[in-house]
């Protein structure tokens, strides 16, 4: 493909020059290894060149779909171009046409026909519109004012009063609605401000916040429900989106009520702790009234448990400040425990509906510098369990978070051998099952752990989930322990050749018939030997390493 858009171009180039003369000369360049980025270079340079008002155009629609957050279609663009910022509305006569467009940039964007989806003709092209940001002024700034002033447009407030029956179509609304914000966080102006501001003020009733509101609530399960119905304010907006200086000025006005919930349950500080917002976050802290230990009602998780699952440090390091600190006066889900003075205080050890700690969240996200901070606080519990008795540990070790394995180990007051309460499994047989081997090495070399220790719902121990799934480098540190069972059975009589052998890991079947007593006719309690599991399945090398070991296996001790 880059071969033939280069030709593509490079002839292009040819057959806009004037004159034979300057023909001749960019032909010669070519043959002299003009590369792709000269081709897009001399592309560039006639859509600047073009007459009339076809080169802005053409460098609009660049940009829009070069720095765009999702695809646009062809409507959306047209509508995105056509919108003047700082108008008070759209004039229906100055919406280009998708084939104007398409023909102002030369070649270098395509319509797909079934969708409608504009794209650039080559991922080649937006590498090279990326690396050369000098040719669209302050892009993300552009299209941030762009949007809002398309959605403080007269006819999107009140679509009623639109002057025609054609301004009625909002192509451009949704798009608008759902990163006018990203892109003013990407790149502010003064007015860019000034307009988010004019939306705002008006954001409760608008269409644009059910917009918003529709494509952030479908991230959330449907049987989720909030017992009280809350608008998704201003607040809510802006602290989603993380622009600190549109958050300050809408607190300034003491419109709006810092810990309302939105109809999830989420608080403005719990939105922007989830993304990582720091100076939204820091602004919403210094609030008087604020109570920094809501849940959310959903999940019944804090900002703080948030910050932490999503790895934002800063933010985690502004909710265990000093003036925060815990003083055994925690808000409850309600965010009214402990009076005005203790609705300012942060548990650093509060769980969530299913029993997850800011910690647990951490670790089993691998965020390890989030970990050891919360591990140096005396009030954090670094052994605390959720409702089915996973531990801090237990969930790294699934994980695979070698990281904060290694932060847990090091404490005297966890315990690395403990089963949690739904399968009986350890942190050993936690990261055998989804073969995180650093993980097994750390866990084997504590003395405090049983490296044979079976799990309560299928009677499983390490080594045979190891075998199950193949793990050979688990399989071998596993088997050069003397306290493990090589020949160990389930609860269905299934040892760790015969799930190797129904599975065709040949590399474990290899390291298990190496050792003598392991027993190569074993039967699990359906009569099924590795042999006849093996042959069922089709692995014709398995059944005949298996064959090679009962040719050798003395009579009495092979079945009959």
């Amino acid at each position: 493909m880059p071969r033939f858009l280069l030709v593509f171009l490079s002839i292009e180039a040819i057959l806009q020059e004037t004159t034979i003369y300057r023909r001749r000369q960019r032909l010669r360049a070519t043959k002299n290894g003009l590369d792709l980025e000269g081709a897009y270079g001399a592309t560039l340079g006639r859509i600047k060149a073009q007459g009339g008002d076809k080169a802005r155009l053409g460098m609009a629609a660049l940009m829009w779909i070069s720095h765009s957050r999702r695809p646009l279609q062809a409507d959306e663009l047209c509508y995105a171009i056509a919108t003047q910022i700082g108008s008070n509305d759209l004039d229906s006569d100055d919406i280009p046409a998708i084939s104007t467009l398409l023909g102002c940039c030369q070649g270098l964007v395509t319509m797909e026909k079934g969708t409608l989806t504009i794209r650039l003709i080559h991922f080649t092209l937006q590498e090279y519109l990326c690396t050369h940001p000098d040719l669209f002024d302050r892009a993300h700034s552009t299209m941030a004012e762009t949007c809002l002033t398309y959605l403080n447009f007269q006819y999107i407030k009140d679509p009623s009063s639109g002057p025609s029956p054609d301004l009625q179509d909002t192509p451009f609304l949704e798009y608008s609605s759902l990163y006018w914000g990203i892109h003013m966080r990407m790149g502010t102006s003064d007015r860019a401000k000034t307009l988010a501001v004019q939306l705002l003020d008006q954001f409760d009733g608008h269409i644009s916040a059910k917009s918003l509101w529709k494509s952030i609530n479908g991230g959330f399960p449907r049987y989720y429900k909030c017992p009280v119905v809350k608008p998704f304010s201003a607040l809510h907006c802006i602290s989603y989106f993380g622009i600190a200086d549109v958050a300050d000025t809408l607190m300034n006005t003491n419109r709006w009520d810092v810990n309302e919930r939105d109809s999830t349950g989420m608080t403005p500080l719990i939105w922007a702790a989830k993304y990582g917002h720091e100076e939204v976050v820091r602004l919403l802290l210094r609030q008087k009234h604020i109570q920094p230990d809501q849940q959310d009602v959903n999940f019944g998780r804090t900002a703080l448990s948030w910050a932490a699952g999503n790895g934002y440090e800063g933010v985690v390091r502004l909710f265990l400040e000093p003036q925060f600190a815990n003083r055994g006066s925690i808000g409850c889900l309600g965010g009214e425990a402990g009076g005005a003075a203790g609705g300012r205080h942060v548990n650093p050890d509060s769980s969530c509906k299913c029993g997850q700690t800011p910690l647990s969240w951490a670790a089993r996200n691998g965020h390890e510098r989030i970990a050891e901070l919360l591990l140096g606080r005396k009030d954090v519990n670094p052994d605390s369990s959720t409702i089915s008795g996973r531990t801090p540990l237990s969930l790294a070790a699934e994980k695979g978070c070698e990281g904060a394995v290694k932060l847990l180990l090091e404490r005297n007051d966890v315990n690395p051998a403990i089963q949690d309460r739904e399968y009986g499994q350890t942190p050993l047989s936690w990261a055998t099952r989804n073969g995180h081997e650093g993980i097994v090495k750390l866990l084997l070399g504590r003395e405090d752990v049983n490296p044979d220790i079976p799990d309560t719902g299928t009677g499983q121990t390490p080594l045979l989930q190891a075998s199950l799934g193949g793990r050979e480098g688990i399989v071998k540190l596993l088997l050069g322990r003397k306290d493990v069972n090589p020949d160990s059975s389930s609860i269905f009589g299934r040892t760790p050749l015969s799930l190797a052998a129904m599975k065709g890991h040949e590399g474990v079947v290899k390291l298990l018939l190496a050792r003598e007593e392991v027993n190569p006719d074993s039967s699990n309690t359906s009569g099924e030997t590795p042999l006849i599991l093996a042959t069922q399945n089709g692995h014709v090398g398995v059944a005949e390493l298996l064959r090679a070991r009962l040719s050798r296996q003395p009579s009495n001790q092979v079945s009959a």
